[in-house]
Order: C-alpha cells, then sequence, then structure tokens
C-alpha cells in the first residue's frame, strides 16, 4: 500500500514536471520580442512585398491573432495528440524534426552518462578506500576542479590534443562512433565530477554510522565494509545526481553539438531559437523535460530497492 501511495506520487510528480516545462515555455516564448511572423516571411524572402493585410492573414493563418489562452488550449491539446506543430521557417512537423535529430544527440548523451557515472563512481570509491590521507586528499579535490571547466574549453582542449596533435579521433562532424567519443567525455567530465563529489561525501558520511562500527567489529575491512554495505546505503544521493545529469546533458548538447560541428537536438534548438521558431523551441523544451521526468521517475521508483525504509513508510527518509 505505501509502496503503490509512494509510485503514484512520484508519477503524478512527473506528469506535472512535464506540464511545467510546457506551460512555462510558451509564455516565456510568447513574452520574447519581435514578431515571429515577420521573421518567419522576411526568412522566406517576402516580407517586404506583402501588405500589412497579407501580413495579418499569414498571422491569422498560423492562429497568433487569437487570444493567448486560445492558443495555449489549442497547443496544449494538440501536444496531448503528439502535434508539437510546424516550424514557421522550414514549415516541417516539429516532431519529425526532432525524430531526427534526436539518434545522434541520443547516442553521445547515452555514452557521456555511462562514463559519467562510472568515473564518478569509481573516483567517489576510490576517495574513501584509500589508506593514504594525501592521496585521498587529491581524489577529493579533483571533482571540485572538473566542475568549474565550462564544457567549450574542456572541447577545446579534446580537440587540440586528441585531434589535431595526436590524430587519435576526428574533430568534427558525424563519421561514426570514433566521432561519438569527443563530444561524449566532454559532457561525461563535469558530469563525473558532480557524481564523485556527491558519492565520496555520501559514503564518507556512511561510513561513519554506528552500523558501520559494528561491521568493523566483525573484522571486516575497509574494502567490504564499502562495497558490502557503504555503496548501497550511499547510493540514494548518487542517483538522484545521475537523475539531473540527464537534464544537464540536454542542455550541454547545444554547446556540445556547436564545438564539434554535430547534428542533434543542440543544433536544430540553436538555429530555432536565432529564427524565434517558437514551436520548435517548444517541441525541444517538451521532449527535454519529457526524457528528464522519465528517467527520474524510474529513479525514484527504484529508491524502495536501495532502502526498505521507503517500502515501509511510502516515502523517501533524508535521515
Amino acid at each position: 500500500m505505501h509502496t503503490a501511495l509512494y509510485a503514484a506520487t512520484r508519477t503524478l510528480r512527473a506528469v506535472f514536471v512535464v506540464w511545467a516545462a510546457f506551460t512555462l515555455t510558451f509564455v516565456a516564448l510568447r513574452l520574447l520580442p519581435g514578431d515571429p511572423v515577420a521573421l518567419m516571411l522576411s526568412g522566406r524572402g517576402g516580407f517586404a512585398e506583402l501588405t500589412p493585410q497579407q501580413v495579418a492573414q499569414a498571422r491569422a493563418e498560423l492562429g497568433f491573432d487569437r487570444p493567448l489562452i486560445v492558443q495555449y488550449g489549442s497547443a496544449l491539446a494538440d501536444a496531448l495528440h503528439g502535434d508539437l506543430g510546424a516550424s514557421l521557417q522550414t514549415g516541417q512537423p516539429v516532431s519529425r524534426m526532432i525524430t531526427d535529430a534526436l539518434p545522434p544527440t541520443f547516442q553521445v548523451g547515452t555514452l557521456a552518462l555511462l562514463l559519467a557515472l562510472t568515473l564518478g563512481t569509481l573516483l567517489g570509491v576510490a576517495a574513501n578506500l584509500t589508506t593514504s590521507p594525501l592521496l585521498r586528499q587529491l581524489l577529493r579535490s579533483l571533482p571540485s576542479v572538473a566542475v568549474s571547466l565550462p564544457s567549450f574549453w574542456v572541447g577545446l582542449v579534446l580537440i587540440q590534443f586528441l585531434s589535431f596533435r595526436w590524430h587519435v579521433f576526428p574533430s568534427l562532424g558525424d563519421s561514426g562512433f570514433d566521432s561519438v567519443i569527443l563530444p561524449a567525455c566532454t559532457m561525461a567530465i563535469p558530469g563525473a565530477a558532480l557524481v564523485a563529489q556527491v558519492l565520496g561525501k555520501s559514503l564518507h558520511t556512511t561510513l561513519q554510522e554506528p552500523y558501520a562500527d559494528t561491521v568493523r567489529a566483525t573484522g571486516a575491512g575497509r574494502a567490504r565494509l564499502l562495497f558490502g554495505h557503504g555503496l548501497r546505503n550511499a547510493a540514494i544521493p548518487a542517483a538522484t545526481v545521475a537523475g539531473m545529469l540527464v537534464g544537464s546533458l540536454i542542455g550541454g548538447a547545444v554547446v556540445v553539438e556547436t564545438v564539434f560541428s554535430r547534428p542533434g537536438m543542440g543544433r536544430i534548438t540553436q538555429s530555432a531559437v536565432s529564427a524565434q521558431d517558437l514551436p520548435v523551441v517548444q517541441g525541444v523544451v517538451v521532449v527535454a523535460a519529457l526524457a528528464f521526468a522519465v528517467v527520474n521517475l524510474l529513479i525514484d521508483l527504484m529508491y524502495p530497492v536501495l532502502d526498505p525504509r521507503i517500502r515501509a513508510t511510502g516515502r523517501l527518509v533524508t535521515a
């Protein structure tokens, strides 16, 4: 009963996140200065020749002459049926544009997430496993340095050394799996640092709990205590960070795909924002929010497996 209530609450929260992202994006885009219809017509080379009446007719055909609440209701109803509208610049369905752009971004993002989780976990565990105070301090300091590095700078450094100087990986484009490595590493480094910070601190706190003294009294070594008991008990904060990484990776795709000249969600987002292509921007935000909400929902549903107290109480226990 408690577990079902917990799952239902988390599912409703995920739905609310997607709805809120849609609503806030809709309102924010309508408040931007400028006229998207004028930008659309000028981009197609016909705005200067059109009369005000023809511009008004184009605005009416696109629905921009209706009250804002009517536009919102219509857009929300269409989105619930999978229709995200059409691009103002190209006329293509937004859902098709996103479907075409999603695979390259998904490929880089998935590899980046796996690298971030793997490297971050290894670093967080190593910082708590070593018995050398100097090495422990060094390992705990590395994440703070990596988190502060801008993604575009990391990407340029990787291109300079691994592409231009040592010719290990291609620097630009989408020419196979080799071309995914550098963008994925660029996105993974800050994420790995964040995971290492949270997991390392959580492990350190967990190993100071009274139960840890009991385990040590049975003759268990540091490695057995850490892998047999500490990791599971410290996993919830790290899992939460993993869910947050999904959102940051989607946002980071804009920078990374620009630096590495790759196709994907980041590139169409950049183009849509520059052209004030409202349906495309709206669609990208909704899809990103949906991915973030689904991943975090799955992580939330995993918590009762990691912490039996959640199964007993139906809520997340933080202390």
